[in-house]
């Protein structure tokens, strides 16, 4: 089987029943969605499938042909990063990193579907996505700044930030 994520095409060993997460992770090797509950309640697998965020800890793999999977690693570079990267680096948004990468894909496809900066209905797009560091002020202010289209000089912000944006983590 073939799967498509950050527009290149794999093919997969894993059997059809392997969910999403394992086949990233372990396969493909990529660190951005995180193993959490493993039950679709933290968010912090959540990927975009076709363009819609997905918790990829509930989907099995047989399940994905013909679509487009993204991740954190197929959004900006550390050099050039996507809106709502740049906007989670200038609030702050990020502390430990572990539900980053969901946030950021949940966010992305907020925006992306025409999302406004009005923070009921971003509570509303990030519900489910559970951050035990934040008390999600900060990630609802960078993805209403997203939503709005501000832009950031991001030169003085600390190199290490930019790779955790683009990553979503060490781990």
């Amino acid at each position: 089987m073939s799967l498509t994520v950050n527009g290149r095409t794999h093919e997969i060993e894993s059997p059809p029943l392997t969910t999403l997460l394992d086949v990233l992770r372990e396969e493909l090797r990529m660190t951005s969605p995180k193993v959490g509950c493993e039950q679709g309640g933290c968010g912090a697998c959540t990927v975009l499938v076709d363009g819609q965020p997905r918790r990829s800890c509930l989907i099995p793999v047989g399940a994905l042909n013909g679509v487009a999977i993204t991740t954190v690693e197929g959004l900006g570079t550390p050099e050039d990063l996507q809106p709502i990267q740049a906007a989670f680096v200038h609030h702050y948004a990020a502390q430990c990193g572990f539900c980053t990468s969901g946030l950021l894909m949940a966010a992305t496809a907020y925006v992306a579907n025409g999302g406004t900066d009005d923070r009921e209905a971003i509570a509303h797009a990030l519900g489910g996505h559970v951050c035990r560091c934040t008390g999600y002020v900060k990630i609802v202010d960078a993805v209403a700044a997203a939503a709005r289209g501000d832009e950031f000089d991001l030169s003085t912000t600390a190199e290490g930030r930019y790779t955790t944006m683009h990553t979503g983590g060490d781990s």
